[in-house]
């Protein structure tokens, strides 16, 4: 019931967005009345969503902190270390024993926390449509693939340590990085599947659209594909993900169902910008400077620690198993730290996109409905340090205004 006054309230939202602005006006005074469309109740729980988000993830870095230390004081980490090592000689199965143990026991212990930040809370938002079972189901698949993919690349990155203990960093950036290729280049093919049904989609005036925006702007592509994620969100979402020959555009069949055939041209028309402006290559530049400039300092804060608590700990050096959490933690710190940075980044690109999109689809008006529909989780008119700091993706209010200013050129 609630999610069919959510659509209802949505659909007089558009309707009055659109009479609003059927006589011409500047780009702010358009702005400001499509702002206006949103009920105060609407704004009220969506800017209660994503400001709390601000704690959750400070109390998920905390939780993280938390549970390392714990591991590392009360010598739990090493005790599984001395478990690996009786199960075989060989170092490369000693890890991945150690990583089996280790993730398992830190996804039941962290599992009440992670039960209420992915399901609980966002029920409690109108924003998922699973059952628990389903949920825990894929939480279970979630776990496997970290105990088998996760395990093969801590595997790797202890190989490199025990083979380069001087030079461990930055070997160790450059092997993630080629990781995060991997991951990028066979996530799309081999791993969303597992969790959703992706299938072509069908012959209309959609995929036309789409077909011919993407033909307009160099892509090759004769293929689209629709996911289920009406299966777990009522979020709407496209993207073209993949790299090296496995790309492929997708929209969900949230976005298929809940918005206009406008809406739908803005949406891919800023997915399609990602790719022709090879945001994903920029990213791995990116994300690589910053994982030379992470490792540097897990260096520093490891050297330290061991000196300082390794004897205590049981941990011995960096090619020690045991070790992990230590690694984690400096690298949960970092991120920390970063946070502005790198959501001032993906926030640039974000832009970018949204430019070539309304170049691209020429939608300004679907391009601002669609920004109302993201408000549902998204907060629409945040101050302007707080868009700096928080926000990985420009605010609605940016994005109405910039579809503005194109419209009213």
């Amino acid at each position: 019931m609630a999610r069919v006054l959510v659509g209802l309230a949505l659909g007089l939202v558009a309707l009055t967005a659109t009479d609003a602005l059927a006589s011409p006006q500047t780009y702010q005074e358009a702005t400001e009345a499509y702002l206006a469309t949103v009920p105060a109740e609407a704004k009220a729980r969506s800017d209660a969503y994503f400001e709390g988000g601000y704690w959750m993830q400070l109390w998920s870095f905390l939780i993280g902190v938390a549970w390392a230390v714990l591991l590392l004081r009360q010598r739990w980490s090493a005790r599984i270390r001395d478990r690996a090592e009786r199960i075989s000689q060989r170092r490369n199965v000693q890890v991945f024993a150690y990583w089996t143990m280790y993730s398992l026991l830190s996804a039941a212990a962290l599992l009440p926390w992670t039960y209420y930040s992915g399901f609980v809370r966002e029920h409690e938002y109108g924003l998922a449509t699973q059952t628990a079972g389903a949920w825990f189901g894929d939480w279970a698949k979630g776990q496997g693939l970290a105990v088998v993919l996760g395990g093969l690349a801590i595997m790797l990155l202890y190989a490199v340590f025990r083979r380069a203990p001087r030079r461990w960093w930055l070997w160790g950036a450059g092997v993630s990085l080629v990781l995060l290729v991997i991951a990028m280049a066979l996530g799309p093919v081999y791993i969303s599947p597992l969790f959703n049904e992706y299938t072509p989609l069908a012959d209309g005036p959609v995929k036309s659209a789409v077909l011919q925006m993407a033909h307009a702007n160099g892509v090759d592509a004769n293929e689209i594909f629709m996911s289920d994620a009406s299966a777990q969100s009522t979020r709407i979402s496209a993207n073209v993900a993949g790299m090296l020959g496995t790309e492929r555009i997708t929209l969900n069949d949230n976005l298929l169902e809940r918005c206009s055939q406008a809406e739908i041209e803005a949406v891919m028309g800023h997915e399609l910008g990602h790719y022709v402006l090879n945001h994903m290559y920029e990213s791995l530049v990116f994300f690589g400077v910053l994982a030379v400039i992470a490792a540097a300092f897990v260096r520093w804060g490891f050297a330290w620690f061991v000196q300082r608590h390794g004897e205590r700990c049981g941990v011995r050096g960096i090619d020690d198993p045991a070790g992990l959490p230590v690694l984690g933690l400096l690298l949960s710190i970092f991120g920390f730290l970063a946070t502005p940075v790198t959501n001032s980044y993906i926030r640039a690109n974000e832009a970018e996109a949204d430019i070539f999109g309304l170049n691209a689809a020429r939608q300004p008006d679907g391009f601002a409905t669609t920004a109302l529909k993201l408000g549902e989780y998204r907060k629409l008119d945040p101050g302007p340090i707080e868009e700096v700091l928080f926000f990985d993706h420009p605010s609605g209010r940016t994005r109405i205004e910039m579809a503005m200013r194109f419209k009213h050129r």
